[in-house]
């Protein structure tokens, strides 16, 4: 075997190894026994994204599934006014393009690198085998649907609400870990203004108020102390 052979075994064995890490990672297959997932490693493709490229676009061909193995997504919507309206952020070992294993369809949102990323993608075609291969897979990403579903009605109930400080409100003691009295905000202030359906500057006064009626003490900028819930869930 010549030279650049080899090189080219060496360099299969650690993309194999890259694609093993990020498929690991996620929910929907890290049930799985060591070999099953170096099998759906081998069907995943690798592909680097700079900060600020789209990994995808609305009314692009929905057929993949993307999982992040390094990096920042954001996934958003631009409403018909033009304004963005931010659905989620997505964290390695999270994932995107799930409805492609059930049906060839489009993408109505965008998907934009936070900071440089690398994501693996496994085809629709590729998925559906291995779904009639291990069922349990298929059982992982209904449990995924449901919890995106629950947070979809969520942020839509933060939305709903007329006032931003109750929306505010309810995001902040959402946040709360029980025993807990500090949050860290998940995002920056003008994607958080954006996912309650308001402006960053809106955000920052009422965030100014809360804290004025000492119900809440800003410690950073994504630091919050909750002194109150039960009374911040009454504003």
């Amino acid at each position: 075997m010549n030279k650049s052979c080899i090189s080219c075994n060496h360099h299969n064995h650690e993309e194999i190894d890259v694609h093993t890490t990020c498929v690991s990672l996620v929910p929907i297959f890290n049930h799985l026994e060591d070999e099953q997932m170096f099998e759906i490693a081998k069907l995943a493709k690798s592909k680097k994204y700079k900060k600020g490229e789209y990994i995808y676009q609305p009314d692009d061909t929905a057929d993949s599934l993307y999982i992040i193995n390094k990096g920042l997504v954001r996934i958003f919507h631009l409403t018909e006014s033009g304004k963005e309206q931010l659905v989620r952020f997505l964290n390695p070992g999270d994932f995107t393009g799930e409805l492609a294993v059930f049906r060839t369809s489009h993408h109505d949102s965008f998907a934009e690198a936070v900071k440089d990323t690398t994501v693996c993608m496994v085809t629709r075609e590729d998925l559906q085998s291995l779904l009639s291969k291990y069922p349990a897979i298929s059982l992982k990403i209904m449990e995924e649907f449901s919890n995106r579903l629950d947070q979809s009605e969520k942020q839509t109930t933060l939305v709903a609400t007329e006032k931003v400080e109750a929306r505010l409100a309810m995001f902040l003691v959402e946040l709360l870990e029980e025993g807990e009295k500090e949050v860290i905000l998940p995002m920056t202030k003008k994607d958080l203004a954006s996912y309650l359906g308001t402006t960053p500057e809106t955000l920052s006064r009422k965030l100014s108020s809360l804290e004025e009626r000492d119900l809440i003490k800003q410690v950073t900028n994504k630091r919050i102390i909750i002194k109150d819930a039960d009374t911040l869930l009454l504003v």
